[in-house]
């Protein structure tokens, strides 16, 4: 059973814990600029800093700064040396699990989402006590005294139970439920786009925006937004709905009837099928890929064209979110590096000439980066912004 570490940023609330929050996200930051970022007096800013340094929360980060005369000279206003804060995330590590439809990825990682380590395995079945099990094995693997555990599927997922899990076929499975009695404390569960797209905002390509879209192709396709910078979150988070929206009236029929919507032309799964026909042989995404940027001519089609349906994609999410960034990830998002140049005229050919061109970048790491969201939304709940 995990023994988790004891918590500390339970103490912290309103703006002292905004306060902490900034500095784990932007630090080490110098109190003048805490106080800036806030419209805080110094006296108010010295009253909140010293309390959350009391409580083990920040710290003086102890390396050399340079702040420059202005910075300095307010420091010294501040009555404080220039010496910028930071968190204290000494002892504080964070496992994450990634639950995909035969595998569970795992990572154990710092405070600000380092992955210091990570492991995997291959689930026997579908069966919830099965991938329970697995489950706490990964993270047995990855030892004990760490503060939260994540845990992030696909699907409709509420905090305790999976509510519909198409990969695993699941509905209704107390799958929160299942982890806690096998890892000693209860998991931060989640959907895996949610996740995914949390870990993009706070540490990884989408860091500092306040708006961005995360569209993901791999199993299945999904979409995160970050708005005025908080994700957008609804109750039918989860159901795929985005998966459905319509990009080619003469594709292949998706699972529910839609024809040539996203999920039936884009997953690795539509891809490979296309490819495997029109090659004469079964074939994965991984050669798809390679296959075509060697030139192959069949493959270089089927590849081109998924590369204008994302690039329809991502142009319907610009024209109506209009993102500051598009990052396109999951294990499928490798299809952007060889059909960039088809995903970017696509995109181009459905905006207007006068709209601004839409940064596209890739995510990488495949599904280490999907268990490294579920890492995130642990290190979320333990800072109290869940």
């Amino acid at each position: 059973m995990l023994r988790p570490t004891t918590p500390t940023w339970t103490s912290a609330t309103g703006t002292a814990l905004r306060v902490a929050q900034e500095v784990l996200l932007h630090g080490p930051l110098s109190r003048a600029e805490l106080a800036r970022r806030f419209d805080l007096t110094p006296g108010t800013l010295t009253r909140i800093t010293k309390a959350l340094m009391d409580e083990g929360i920040l710290t003086d980060s102890g390396r050399a700064t340079q702040l420059g005369a202005a910075a300095g000279l307010e420091e010294q206003r501040l009555g404080r040396p220039s010496q910028p804060l930071d968190v204290v995330s000494e002892g504080l590590e964070f496992i994450g699990v990634k639950v995909a439809g035969d595998h569970a990825y795992a990572v154990r990682t710092t405070m600000r989402a380092q992955v210091l380590e990570s492991v995997d395995a291959p689930l026997p079945t579908a069966d919830p006590e099965a991938v329970s099990d697995v489950v706490a094995h990964l993270v047995e693997q990855l030892g004990e005294g760490v503060a939260r555990v994540g845990v992030s599927v696909g699907g409709h997922v509420s905090a305790t139970a999976v509510r519909r899990g198409p990969f695993l076929d699941w509905d209704d499975v107390p799958f929160g439920t299942l982890l806690a009695a096998r890892l000693g404390t209860a998991p931060v569960l989640s959907n895996d786009v949610v996740a995914v797209t949390e870990a993009t905002h706070w540490f990884g390509e989408a860091r500092g925006c306040e708006r961005f879209a995360l569209v993901t192709i791999g199993a299945g396709t999904g979409l995160g937004l970050v708005t005025h910078g908080r994700i957008v979150m609804d109750d039918d988070v989860g159901l795929g709905l985005v998966g459905h929206l319509p990009l080619d009236p003469f594709g292949p029929v998706c699972r529910l009837g839609h024809r040539g919507c996203a999920e039936a032309v884009l997953t690795t799964a539509a891809i490979t099928s296309a490819a495997s026909v029109a090659l004469g042989r079964s074939v994965d995404h991984a050669e798809v890929l390679a296959l075509a940027a060697a030139g192959d001519p069949a493959a270089r089609r089927i590849v081109d064209d998924a590369g204008r349906l994302l690039g329809r994609f991502i142009s319907l999410v610009a024209n109506i979110t209009m993102p500051q960034l598009v990052v396109v990830g999951g294990e499928g998002a490798t299809l952007v590096h060889v059909a960039g140049d088809a995903v970017r005229d696509a995109v181009a050919a459905d905006r207007d000439p006068l709209a601004a061109p839409v940064p596209i970048t890739v995510q990488e790491g495949g599904l280490t980066a999907w268990a490294r969201g579920a890492a995130v939304i642990a290190i979320q709940d333990f800072v109290g912004a869940r």
